[in-house]
């Protein structure tokens, strides 16, 4: 028998006691916008007093639940209905991105009131995220003042990082696109652009993939660069317009040279290569001596090279002139010639199997007149790059001698033949 006293089974609960801190009022969304509202208009239109407000009121209102409600009275004054309009009924504050002057000192004081409040409650970055492209999206709803006032204001926030690139995928939506996105874009980058420079806009967009996107600002039929270009420059944003550019040739060029080394691989014939290569670049205005870099490049990608660097030689001469008369077609241009030649050197350089075939490339070439003298010399003298200098010079040096007493005899021939 056990004598121990058996316990018995109570009924009991824990009372947890909730700190002052962490009680926050439950209010709805009306509630919570007749409280910011109220606040706003007793603070009046001195922003430092506005931030200074919204940072208290964190304490005791739910921002986390209500950031939509928030972020919707701050930019329009009130609560927006779908579509971007607001509700008759409801409260409204003349404190508010919407009924501010527009012009873009007025907009990054607004843009440091988001900034404080984002940074004293960090939970609120995403909330005004999805706010940003939920307002790019009810753009048509707006006036066109307010629209100038949004532009910049997300175009102030955009340079200082607290908006991230991507919401501008908000701008690509087809009913945007017909009507309000492209002078929407003209606002906002002028604001950025001003905020920091065009390689700093340049890298934010890189980062989101949306550097070769811009065009979709405009309707399909007007995607153009040169649409894009005209429009853009004539609104005072040329940096922009030329980036733009630069972004087509580059893709251009990634273009020419995939489709270059298929047309290779298939052993498509050289003159409808050539052709090809021909329309590409009158199309996209990309000049012969970059051309002949994307030739040579492709050429040279097309083969499995030895590793023995005695015979790597011998191979790549036989390669090389099995391709003289492609590459010939692109130097028709003593820059272009120059060109060919520092993109040997440094191949050879990169590879070191190659360090010794440098001078076999360049006489080749010259017999096969893809390579002319001057251009040579003229690498010789003082045009070649630092990567292997002296190597390569060292080897070139009785050809050149040689190239120079040819040119003398020339030039003497032609004197006493007048």
């Amino acid at each position: 028998m056990n004598n121990q006293k058996q316990q018995k089974p109570t009924l009991s609960g824990q009372r947890f006691k909730t700190r002052k801190r962490d009680e926050k009022e439950r209010f709805d969304p009306t509630q919570f916008q007749d409280c910011i509202i109220q606040g706003l208009t007793e603070t009046g239109t001195d922003l430092e007093a506005v931030a200074k407000f919204l940072d208290a009121s964190g304490a005791k209102l739910d921002y986390r639940r209500y950031a939509e409600t928030l972020f919707d009275i701050l930019v329009a004054g009130g609560m927006l209905a779908p579509g971007g309009t607001l509700a008759d009924d409801m409260m409204r504050t003349d404190v508010c991105v919407f009924a501010a002057q527009e012009d873009l000192e007025t907009m990054q004081a607004f843009a440091q009131v988001f900034n404080k409040l984002i940074r004293r409650y960090k939970y609120l970055e995403k909330g005004f995220e999805d706010e940003v492209k939920k307002l790019l999206l009810f753009l048509k709803g707006f006036s066109e003042s307010e629209r100038n006032k949004l532009a910049m204001l997300t175009g102030v926030l955009l340079a200082n990082g607290t908006l991230n690139a991507s919401i501008l995928n908000s701008l690509y939506n087809e009913n945007l696109v017909k009507e309000v996105s492209a002078a929407f874009a003209v606002k906002l980058f002028k604001s950025w652009i001003n905020e920091k420079d065009i390689n700093a806009v340049a890298a934010s967009l890189r980062k989101v993939s949306m550097d070769n996107r811009l065009m979709e600002l405009f309707p399909a039929n007007k995607q153009s660069v040169e649409h894009f270009t005209k429009y853009f420059t004539e609104a005072g944003l040329k940096e922009l317009s030329e980036y733009v550019r630069n972004q087509q040739t580059i893709g251009a060029r990634k273009e020419l040279q995939k489709e270059l080394q298929e047309q290779m691989s298939r052993g498509d014939p050289f003159k409808d290569i050539i052709l090809y290569v021909k329309e590409e670049m009158k199309k996209n205005n990309i000049p012969e001596p970059v051309v002949i870099g994307i030739v040579w490049s492709s050429v040279m990608s097309t083969v499995e090279w030895n590793k023995k660097e005695e015979l790597v030689a011998e191979q790549a001469i036989k390669h090389l002139k099995q391709y003289s008369p492609l590459l010939a077609a692109f130097t028709t241009q003593g820059q272009s010639e120059l060109t060919l030649l520092l993109k040997i050197q440094e191949y050879c350089y990169d590879n070191i199997h190659f360090m010794k075939a440098f001078q076999k490339i360049v006489v080749l070439f010259y017999k096969a007149e893809v390579l002319s003298e001057e251009p040579i010399l003229k690498w010789y003298k003082d045009a070649h790059v630092a990567k292997g200098k002296s190597v390569f010079l060292e080897q070139m040096k009785k050809f050149v001698e040689w190239l120079k007493n040819a040119e003398e005899e020339s030039e003497s021939e032609t004197e006493e033949g007048d």
